[in-house]
């Protein structure tokens, strides 16, 4: 039987489906990326906020509409808006057959044979099924989050930080680079607290280190930091390693040390900065990515003016930013002293109108200078691909002149010679 699967959320989300299609591959089911086609049809949701919860709740109907105009017989979900609303979910939404929360994957197949009167042979536990390009790929180093902050979801939905022993991680990176995977990026919840449920303390510096001696890899990409586990040593090992790319993602969500605190963030600004300036002193050329988040409860004028002020100050290459959303169960939902959303709305557009024209300037520094493009798709408009520089889906692109010469997974030598605040354009060398 054929199954189609939509895969929503982050990158940690994209894991989780790869891991579900193992399974089901092991099973002997085959896979198709036409819904109408699918006799069993997958959603794999997203809950973190209301705008993720409302676009997996649309195409879980979506996808049920192919009960009546496809082939589907059975439509699952999963993933983190099933885990969250275990509940509420089955009598608002009688079209789907089966619910299925995070880390419950391997019950798939079996709860999918029972619904459907066929024969399940026991499944062992199965390699990742990538729906990545084969030459990158995540590597999940852990998964919930033990920070709770008071605005995010994430422990309600997953719970607290389970990491995975450095000795399975390792040889699921040797196995992906037998596959043909190149490019290794390393995520989590919160990748610079991995190892403190096992070992008692971040053991991520050892990790990367194993991580940058695995023949086969060529890019080893460290997302999503947490900024008070990011020390000068983990800077240093990212700078000195040979596979480890200098990229830093480090979500810092505001800079004043008041609304950090109500935030319930660890760290201060003055620790911020002074990771900043360590970056600026010994590793000018690192690439800066963050994320920030405008009206949080109680955020003044004069703080998001401070915030203004300390992107101005600390330029960082790429920053994503978003307006806070009251998300269910959090300690955020109830404060005090909400802010209005045409305010809220405001403070987004001319942070990141601001953020624009920092982030052409920071790319113009690049003009002329020669890097490593690893391609990624090849048109008549262009061969596009990204360096070291741009993050897999969620950085912008380099393009070069078209050549069908050059195949996805190929690392090319280019100078870069023009660019705008999003992407750039480069020459072949």
């Amino acid at each position: 039987m054929k199954i189609g699967v939509i895969s929503l959320g982050c990158a940690k989300n994209q894991v989780d489906t790869q891991t579900m299609l193992g399974y089901l591959k092991s099973a002997g089911y085959t896979f198709t990326p036409e819904p109408e086609e699918a006799d069993i049809l997958i959603v794999n949701t997203c809950g973190f906020i209301t705008s993720a919860k409302e676009e997996s709740i649309e195409a879980i109907f979506e996808m049920a509409q192919y009960k009546e105009t496809g082939n589907c017989k059975l439509l699952v979900v999963t993933g983190c808006l099933s885990e969250r609303y275990r509940k509420e979910l089955p009598p608002e939404m009688p079209e789907v057959d089966i619910f299925l929360g995070v880390r419950e994957y391997e019950k798939l197949p079996r709860l999918i044979a029972e619904k459907l009167n066929l024969p399940c042979s026991p499944v062992i536990q199965p390699e990742r099924l990538l729906v990545t390009p084969p030459y990158r790929a995540y590597l999940r180093i852990g998964d919930g989050c033990n920070n709770h902050c008071a605005y995010c979801a994430i422990p309600i939905i997953r719970g607290n930080l389970v990491s995975t022993p450095i000795e399975q991680l390792i040889d699921e990176a040797k196995a992906l680079a037998d596959l043909g995977v190149t490019e290794l990026s390393v995520i989590a919840q919160d990748t610079s607290g991995y190892g403190k449920d096992l070992y008692g303390e971040p053991r991520l510096i050892p990790l990367l280190k194993e991580l940058d001696r695995i023949d086969g890899l060529k890019w080893v990409r460290l997302l999503y930091t947490y900024p008070d586990t990011v020390t000068p040593a983990l800077l240093d090992t990212l700078a000195e390693g040979e596979k480890l790319v200098p990229y830093l993602d480090m979500p810092l969500q505001h800079c004043n040390d008041d609304i950090l605190r109500r935030m319930h963030r660890r760290g201060t600004k003055a620790h911020i900065e002074s990771v900043l300036d360590h970056i600026r002193k010994h590793y000018p050329d690192f690439t800066l990515r963050t994320t920030m988040m405008v009206g949080f409860p109680g955020e003044t004028d004069a703080q998001f003016e401070e915030l203004m002020q300390f992107l101005r100050d600390y330029p960082f290459d790429r920053v994503g930013a978003f307006a806070f959303s009251p998300e269910e169960g959090t300690q955020a939902e109830t404060m005090p002293d909400q802010i209005a959303d045409e305010v809220k709305e405001a403070r987004l557009v001319a942070l990141m109108e601001q953020q624009q024209s920092i982030s052409e300037e920071r790319n113009k520094r690049w003009i002329g200078r020669e890097l490593t493009m690893l391609v990624e798709e090849t048109g008549m408009d262009g061969t596009y691909g990204r360096t070291v520089r741009e993050a897999p889906d969620a950085d912008g692109m380099v393009c070069v002149a078209p050549s069908f010469r050059h195949e996805p997974g190929q690392y090319l030598p280019i100078r870069l010679t023009g660019g705008d605040a999003y992407d750039m354009i480069g020459e072949c060398l």
